[in-house]
């Protein structure tokens, strides 16, 4: 695994920015899989890093990875660093996102982060050649509260949610595929889903996970599943009894941590992935 160092995305402040934030990590009071969890806030400055997987055998493919935390802090390793590594051990390169919170006052919960994410899927593409990875295969990865922001990204790409400010924003924010694990926040009345959610025939390729005993965010994943089928888009759910909410990549002793290898499998079968000669 090779990372390069931290990437601004807005050079010279993030839309609608008044303040530099003092970045904080916060106590995280549980364990998930034994192990304490990294948190960060009080993000101003979203940046991205980018996790290269080993030459030997990349895939040429990259997932840009949003965590979660209820758009007010960031599970940074946990749906974070932790997932590039696991990714790059399968030939997956990973751009991880850290994106703006807490939640901006008088601002839809998702708008600072959804700008961040534009940006990066803007960025990684432009610079496929200099990473050696291939402009057609940029996905985006999120769980939780990220899930939406990602899934609003696999929707709404036709303009940009921030007015440009330099050539990098002509270049194209479209995801060629989205993984949403354990989505949060999709969810709408009787099976439709929330209005920034507007579906069409360009929505791209959908991975999702989810357990039936997260019992409060269950629906986000049916729901989306359920619009997605109507729309013809193609969609791939796996559903688990059991490992609730939170678990990462970690071991929690679930069934459902099987998911980043199905997750692989199915990039393989929609992207035709082989490693590159």
């Amino acid at each position: 695994m090779t990372q390069l160092d931290s990437i601004l995305l807005f050079p010279n402040g993030a839309p609608g920015e008044t303040e530099t934030l003092e970045e904080k990590e916060n106590p995280f009071n549980i364990k998930v899989g034994g192990l304490p969890v990294r948190i960060i806030t009080n993000v101003s400055e979203p940046t991205i890093a980018f996790f290269a997987a080993p030459e030997e055998n990349n895939l040429g493919v990259t997932i840009i990875i949003n965590p979660g935390g209820g758009y007010n802090v960031l599970a940074y390793d946990l749906e974070g660093t932790e997932v590039c590594e696991l990714f790059n051990s399968y030939g997956i390169n990973c751009v991880l996102l850290k994106y703006r919170v807490p939640r901006r006052k008088d601002l839809p919960k998702h708008a600072a982060p959804l700008q961040d994410l534009q940006r990066a899927i803007a960025y990684t593409r432009a610079h496929a050649d200099e990473w050696g990875i291939d402009e057609n295969k940029i996905g985006v990865l999120g769980f939780s509260a990220g899930a939406l922001t990602a899934s609003i990204a696999s929707n709404s790409f036709e303009e940009l949610s921030y007015i440009p400010i330099d050539k990098l924003d002509e270049t194209s924010v479209k995801p060629d595929f989205c993984m949403l694990i354990y989505p949060a926040y999709l969810d709408g009345e009787n099976f439709s889903v929330v209005p920034e959610l507007v579906i069409n025939k360009d929505t791209c390729p959908t991975f999702i996970v989810q357990t039936q005993d997260d019992h409060k965010l269950l629906n986000s994943s049916l729901f989306y599943y359920y619009v997605l089928k109507e729309a013809k888009v193609s969609v791939a759910m796996h559903l688990y009894p059991t490992g609730y909410h939170g678990y990462g990549v970690r071991d929690t002793g679930h069934l459902v941590n099987e998911w980043p290898e199905m997750a692989v499998a199915w990039m393989k079968n929609i992207l035709e992935l082989k490693v590159k000669s």
